[in-house]
């Protein structure tokens, strides 16, 4: 019961951060999948684009993906259908600039992979994934692309 009381909180914020729709510009680009939207109240949002998983700036392809998502949204309108808060703090949310479908473009160029684990049922993104990795479009032209998820893991473990 403690712990209960103790997340309740944490809860009721991610509570209030699902389902909002953000409308402004993007100001800042992360990486491959992050970055900042000002709305016209002049208040910054941090967005992980949602479903999907860009290579992070140090690995192979990171900075190309983050070159990808500049052309796509940096300076740009944006409209972002927020789904939840990460426990970075982030909206996770589609986004879409001038337009175009963030998560969708990063994939389809082949600068993100799909994260199976919050793709919707009848998402495109897999049949996306896929045709990019046949056609080898960015990171899957190298040998053995490896997932920030597992990249993630290793830095972790040789840091120990």
């Amino acid at each position: 019961m403690r712990q209960l009381l103790l997340l309740a909180p944490l809860l009721a914020v991610i509570e209030t951060a699902a389902g909002e729709t953000i409308s402004g510009k993007v100001v800042a680009i992360t990486d491959g999948d992050t970055l900042s939207v000002v709305d016209k109240d002049r208040k910054r949002h941090r967005i992980r684009l949602a479903e999907i998983d860009a290579p992070e700036r140090k690995q192979a392809y990171g900075t190309k993906s983050r070159n990808s998502l500049v052309e796509i949204c940096f300076q740009k309108p944006a409209v972002v259908e927020t789904a939840e808060k990460d426990v970075y703090g982030r909206l996770v949310g589609k986004v879409s600039c001038a337009g175009v479908d963030a998560n969708t473009e990063q994939v389809r160029r082949g600068m993100a992979w799909v994260n199976a684990r919050s793709t919707l049922p009848n998402s495109p993104l897999p049949e996306m994934e896929a045709n990019a990795r046949l056609r080898r479009l960015g990171l899957w032209a190298g040998e053995k692309p490896e997932p920030p998820w597992k990249w993630r893991e290793r830095q972790a473990a040789a840091k120990k």
